[in-house]
């Protein structure tokens, strides 16, 4: 991924925090963003690269939802090279995103083909799947709306086929989930946010982001059909699953 500006956006007070928006203007810093907030981030790409050398085989097909900038498809991109027939789908809803996505696609030669979209995912066609990635994309979709779509995902899998799922996840107790915040906030601070800017991400970011606990997300997905979910990664209040679709 290229290098982006640095985020500076909630750095100064603002007289009304609005809801975050994934604009133009968070685009222009988004990789620094999600680097200098998401713990881990950058070993969930390479793992989920790692997860697609293993799990997709020649003329397999990959969707990438909520792609953002496509780092998740470079990445998987990069394991599958030279590998016969295979195409990965790229979605995001934001036109912002997708057209530094399809930049930042383009910078890199590769012979597995993405066709980025910008469409909402939740009335995306997904079809003859071997993998379906959400790396922190289903804890912006409005609650009522997620077993909807991922029912859609797991009709459109292949028997055998995956889905790899990163969220940002609520602790089960209270007190505990109150320490992994603290310890998310104290990652925050070390990597250079002033306490000005976490106050206001959160301000910004709690309306549109409605985040579930660990065991929700496994039942949710168990109870769909998906064998057993396993957590392959976890850093604080973050992690991702990793989750079958039976024979």
């Amino acid at each position: 991924m290229s290098s982006s500006k640095r985020d500076a956006l909630f750095a100064e007070p603002l007289s009304q925090v609005g809801d975050f928006v994934f604009d133009a203007k968070v685009v222009e810093v988004f990789p620094d963003m999600i680097n200098r907030s998401v713990p881990g981030y950058q070993s969930i790409l390479r793992g989920i690269g790692q997860w697609a050398q293993r799990l997709v085989p020649e003329h397999g097909r990959v969707y990438d939802l909520g792609c953002s900038l496509g780092a998740a498809s470079l990445s998987m991109r990069q394991q599958l090279q030279g590998r016969a027939g295979v195409e990965i789908i790229a979605i995001d809803n934001s036109a912002a995103m997708v057209e530094r996505c399809q930049l930042h696609l383009d910078g890199y030669r590769s012979d597995i083909p993405v066709q980025v979209r910008c469409e909402d995912i939740r009335d995306s066609e997904i079809s003859n799947a071997t993998l379906v990635v959400m790396n922190f994309t289903l804890q912006f979709v409005p609650p009522e709306q997620r077993n909807r779509l991922l029912e859609r995902i797991y009709a459109g899998l292949k028997p055998g086929g995956a889905l790899i799922l990163s969220e940002k996840f609520r602790a089960e107790q209270a007190d505990m989930d109150a320490l992994l915040v603290d310890l998310h906030h104290e990652f925050k601070r070390a990597n250079g946010y002033s306490e000005l800017e976490i106050a206001q991400k959160r301000a910004a970011i709690e309306n549109v982001m409605r985040i579930d606990t660990l065991s929700t997300h496994q039942q949710r997905l168990q109870a769909i059909g998906f064998a057993l979910p396993q957590v392959w990664f976890q850093c604080y209040n973050f992690a991702s699953l990793i989750a079958i679709k039976q024979d």
